[in-house]
């Protein structure tokens, strides 16, 4: 989340007046993340974020809204998206593509303890069983094409090493035949600043926008990757066990999943490489903006690669 498009308490009110969610209080901006103009929105009746989609298509947007809409509807702790006077879900403001959503209570936990990565599965887990019933779908924008064009993309910006790394794994990635394994929604960015805990010690998971139809171990393998990462990069053994533990509860591995796990761990890690040095190589203009380490993810990457290595 971030401000690329300033929102004026003027402009706020203008578009509260198309919801029956009471008078604005309070808006404030939001800095964390790199995708989209982010706000708190607090009213007469409530809480809530106002989100403006800077980049995503808009024909993409009544997938991400709807998904949260159904997943609210399917026991999963997840932002609620507000209907307008006219039943939409979606608004324009500045221009640009808008929604409003429920804002969840609790903050995230930067240092995830056993105990969290092993909710956090069963939660991951049963937005991959709610999702079966979604009847929408869309195709991973950030997938074998774009991790192979946007390398080329970066290429002139990169080391001989990082420019060998990525063509390498690219290579690697492309001989692994993935349409065995089992496929739906994903969340597609479960990273541990996406997911709220409350007081009770409740998951609510936001930030829906990298969402789409994909391998349902890929999803757990990008969120493994944060959730159970140590400070020098590698897996912590005991925290992987209890996420898979947490999954396994509500959705339990097929045993054609498990081979391919350690290449779900480096396409996971080879993305979120990617995106984050297009981040730093390619900056978008925000008013507010935390950057992400892209040193971070190369080096679990290289630790993915080894490991494999050393498993043949």
């Amino acid at each position: 989340m971030s401000v690329f498009t300033p929102v004026s308490e003027a402009e706020a009110r203008a578009l509260l007046a198309h919801y029956a969610l009471g008078e604005l209080e309070r808006l404030e901006g939001i800095a964390q993340g790199v995708e989209n103009t982010n706000y708190f929105l607090t009213t007469t009746t409530g809480e809530y974020v106002l989100t403006l989609f800077e980049h995503i298509a808009p024909a993409d947007l009544p997938f991400y809204v709807g998904l949260m809409d159904h997943l609210a509807h399917h026991e999963v702790t997840c932002p609620q998206p507000m209907r307008r006077e006219n039943g939409e879900m979606l608004a324009l403001v500045n221009g640009k593509p808008a929604c409003i959503v429920t804002r969840l209570p609790g903050a995230p936990r930067p240092h995830p303890s056993v105990e969290d990565c092993k909710a956090v599965g069963e939660i991951l887990a049963r937005i991959h069983v709610a999702g079966v019933e979604y009847d929408a779908g869309l195709a991973n924008a950030r997938g074998r094409a774009w991790r192979e064009s946007f390398a080329a993309a970066l290429a002139p910006k990169l080391s001989r090493e990082e420019n060998e790394l990525i063509a390498s794994e690219n290579r690697y990635q492309a001989i692994h035949d993935d349409t065995v394994l089992p496929q739906g929604v994903i969340h597609g960015d479960l990273f541990h600043d996406n997911v709220l805990w409350d007081e009770e010690g409740r998951g609510g998971v936001i930030d829906f926008y990298f969402a789409c139809d994909d391998v349902l171990l890929y999803d757990v393998a990008i969120a493994v990757n944060d959730w159970c990462v140590r400070t020098d990069a590698s897996l912590d053994p005991e925290r992987t066990a209890a996420f898979l533990e947490g999954y396994g509860t509500e959705r339990p591995l097929e045993e054609l999943e498990r081979p391919l796990w350690p290449v779900m761990l480096r396409r996971a890690a080879l993305r979120t490489w990617l995106g984050r040095l297009g981040y730093n190589h390619f900056p978008r203009d925000s008013q507010m903006t935390i950057p992400k380490d892209h040193g971070f993810s190369r080096r679990l990457l290289e630790h993915h690669v080894a490991h494999a290595r050393a498993l043949d």
